[in-house]
C-alpha cells in the first residue's frame, strides 16, 4: 500500500491531500497544471513535501517531522515520464540492463522483453524508435527496478492513436500479470476507463474525491471535475454476437441487449492478447465461441434519454427500462437522473423534461442510446 499524507506550497497553490492507495491502477485524474504530477514528484523523491509523511508498504520514505527524505535511488519505485527519458547512447538492450543494475530481486529479462514484445528492438538506439517503442522500453526498463510502485506520468501523451492504442494494450496485460501499486497520471477519460480500478480527482493540489471508478463516475455532483463530454456511467457487458449481418455487434448487459456499430476484435484487443491467447473469441466465425467475454462500455449521460413508455417507430436502437433512483438539479437548463437498469445509468436531460415527465425516485422509465453514440466506447 502507499499512503501519502503530504502538503507542499507550488507556484500558484497549496497541494494537499491524504491517500491510501491499494495494488491495482490508480487513476489521477484532473485538468493540466492541477498537481497531478507534483503529487508523482513527491511519492519518487524528486520533489520535497514541506511537511507530511510518505510510506511505501512498510518503508518510509519521507517524514518531515522525524527527518527522513529517502533519495530518488533509494525508494522503491518506478518511474515512466511523458517522453520515455531513454538513454540515447545506449541501446534497448543497454537501457533495460540499466534498469536491473544493483537490483537483487530483479524480474528476468527475458520475461520483460517477452511481455512487452522488445525482441526485434534490443538491437536500436532510442532515436531509432517510435513514440510507442520507446514507451515500451520505458517501462520495460521501470519494471526492471523491481519497484513496489509504478507511476506512470501521462505515459501516452503525445502518442498518436494507433500508438496510445499499442501501449494501452500492453498496460492492460501488465496489470492483469501484477500486483503492484499502479499510479497512472492522465487527463483523458478513455485513459481512465480503460485501465483505471481506482480514480482520484485533483484540482488545484486538492483531492477532491477518491474511490472506485465506477462509483465516482456515476455521481453526477463531480461531474465538472471529470468534465461534461466524459461523464457518465460503465455499463459490463458480455459479447452475444460479432456481426449480426447488419455490421452491429449483439451484447447483453444485465438481461438488456445493447448494439453497436461491429466489433473490430484485432483492433480492439490489439496488443492485450497474443494470437490464441484470447480463446473465448473466434474472430474467423465471426462469433463468440462462449459468453464469457466482457467488455466495458463507457455510455455519456448527454447520449441517454428518457421516456414514460418504450418509443414505437424510432431509429434508435437500445430501449431498456429502468428505476429512476435519484435527480440532481442544480443551476442552469439541466439536470441529471440516475436510474437502475440492473446497473447504474446516467441520463442528462432538461429541467423541464424533469418537470414535465415528473421524475423522481421511484418512476419506471425507458432509457433509449443511439447504437452510434457507442461506437468509441472502451
Amino acid at each position: 500500500m502507499l499512503k501519502i499524507d503530504a502538503r507542499k506550497r507550488l507556484a500558484e497553490f497549496e497541494w494537499q491531500g491524504q491517500l491510501e492507495i491499494r495494488p491495482g491502477v490508480t487513476a489521477l485524474f484532473g485538468q493540466s497544471g492541477t498537481g497531478k504530477t507534483s503529487l508523482v514528484n513527491m511519492v519518487a523523491g524528486l520533489l520535497t513535501p514541506d511537511e507530511g509523511e510518505i510510506a511505501i508498504g512498510g518503508t518510509c520514505v519521507f517524514a518531515s517531522r522525524r527527518g527522513v527524505n529517502l533519495p530518488p535511488e533509494r525508494r522503491p519505485v518506478g518511474v515512466v515520464f511523458q517522453d520515455g527519458r531513454l538513454f540515447p547512447h545506449l541501446s534497448v538492450r543497454g537501457n533495460l540492463q540499466y534498469g536491473r543494475r544493483g537490483v537483487r530481486s530483479a524480474p528476468a529479462l527475458e520475461e520483460v522483453i517477452e511481455l512487452l514484445e522488445l525482441e526485434a528492438l534490443l538491437h536500436r538506439r532510442p532515436m531509432s524508435l517510435s513514440g510507442g517503442e520507446q514507451q515500451r522500453v520505458a517501462i520495460g526498463r521501470a519494471l526492471l527496478t523491481a519497484p513496489d510502485v509504478l507511476l506512470l506520468d501521462e505515459p501516452l501523451a503525445g502518442l498518436d492513436a494507433e500508438r496510445r492504442g499499442e501501449v494501452l494494450g500492453f498496460l492492460e496485460r501488465f496489470k492483469r500479470d501484477t500486483d503492484r501499486v499502479i499510479l497512472y497520471v492522465t487527463h483523458r477519460m478513455e485513459e481512465v476507463v480503460r485501465l483505471a480500478d481506482h480514480l482520484v480527482l485533483i484540482n488545484r493540489g486538492v483531492v477532491q474525491s477518491a474511490g472506485g471508478l465506477q462509483e465516482l463516475l456515476r455521481r453526477p455532483e463531480l461531474q465538472s471535475l471529470i468534465g461534461p463530454q466524459s461523464a457518465g456511467a460503465l455499463l459490463r457487458c458480455r459479447i452475444e454476437q460479432i456481426d449480426d449481418g447488419d455490421g452491429l455487434s449483439r451484447l447483453s448487459c444485465s438481461g438488456h441487449a445493447l448494439l453497436l456499430p461491429r466489433l473490430d476484435l484485432q483492433q480492439d484487443w490489439r496488443g492485450v492478447a497474443r494470437e490464441g491467447e484470447l480463446s473465448g473469441i473466434s474472430a474467423r466465425a465471426g462469433r463468440p465461441r462462449s459468453q464469457d467475454v466482457e467488455i466495458v462500455l463507457q455510455v455519456r449521460a448527454g447520449d441517454v434519454s428518457l421516456s414514460l413508455e418504450p418509443p414505437r417507430r424510432s431509429s434508435v436502437l437500445n430501449v431498456v427500462s429502468g428505476t429512476v433512483e435519484r435527480v440532481v438539479q442544480e443551476d442552469g437548463a439541466l439536470a441529471d437522473v440516475v436510474v437502475n437498469v440492473g446497473q447504474t445509468l446516467w441520463a442528462r436531460v432538461t429541467r423541464r423534461s424533469v418537470r414535465e415527465l415528473r421524475l423522481s425516485p421511484g418512476v419506471e422509465v425507458y432509457a433509449t442510446i443511439k447504437a452510434a453514440s457507442l461506437y468509441s466506447a472502451d
